[in-house]
């Protein structure tokens, strides 16, 4: 039997996290003296602390471990590793553009000294949108329902034998901004007009092109509302991406590209 001190110093835990790790169920002391109190742990409890700390690196939180060390089978334990590489592995992939991006902005503000000078380099124009023709798929949705819907919409074209011409997009129509649930309308562009869920009708627009990855797509937003103010025009309707080159041309985030407009009319116009 090891002392609480002992098995503190073997495994390079705390006495304070053992004593925690007790109160929650998590690893409880072989035996807890009666009388003084003292907890003492077998040595076969080591490899039951050595795994928790490495779940702990992983990511784990204490619930979730004790989760996966109460699973009854091996296949539920190797699921939850496979499924925590897969979260990791993307929290590295976002990390990694958020490095870029801040890699850019450090350049950025090397050449210029202005501190937002990365939005001021949006090229903007006021242009007329031609009508589109549109698959449609409209319903209150979070960012990470777009694969889920866009999906549906793809899986519409065989069944409806219509053709699509590239063009995939969101429109927005909410006020505000929710990641987690928004009104929001993917659209895919097919060529049969008489088929399509309905006409996104031509009309003015202020457009920019984003590069980059859709986190920071709010560089562009910022960017076309200052222009539209400036210029002398208002918003009319609801804001939408076309996405040109995505990660589905096997690009890097940093390469995609995303056309973004905004319905205007010219202050006091109808």
């Amino acid at each position: 039997m090891l002392s609480i001190g002992e098995f503190s110093r073997i495994c390079l835990v705390s006495v304070k996290t053992l004593r925690h790790y007790d109160r929650i169920g998590l690893l409880k002391p072989m035996k807890v003296d009666a009388f003084t109190g003292y907890r003492y742990y077998s040595r076969q409890q080591m490899e039951q602390m050595l795994l928790i700390q490495r779940l702990k690196r992983y990511g784990f939180s204490l619930d979730e471990i004790q989760e996966i060390l109460k699973a009854p089978k091996e296949r539920a334990f190797y699921e939850k590793l496979l499924q925590q590489k897969e979260i990791l592995t993307q929290k590295m992939q976002a990390l990694r553009q958020t490095i870029a991006e801040l890699s850019a902005h450090l350049r950025d503000f090397e050449r210029t000294g202005d501190k937002m000078g990365y939005q001021k380099g949006y090229e903007i124009q006021a242009l007329e949108t031609p009508a589109r023709n549109v698959l449609s798929c409209r319903q209150k949705m979070g960012v990470d329902d777009f694969g889920k819907y866009y999906g549906t919409l793809y899986e519409r074209v065989p069944k409806e034998q219509v053709t699509p011409n590239g063009l995939t997009g969101a429109v927005y129509y909410d006020q505000e901004f929710n990641a987690e649930c928004s009104d929001v309308e993917l659209i895919v562009g097919i060529r049969e007009k008489e088929k399509a869920d309905r006409i996104m009708e031509g009309c003015l627009c202020a457009m920019t092109v984003h590069r980059g990855p859709y986190s920071s797509l709010s560089d562009a937003y910022g960017a076309l509302i200052s222009w539209i103010s400036e210029n002398g025009y208002e918003g009319c309707g609801a804001p939408y991406d076309i996405y040109v080159k995505t990660q589905f041309d096997s690009l890097a985030p940093e390469d995609w590209e995303t056309e973004v407009y905004f319905p205007v009319r010219k202050k006091g116009g109808n």
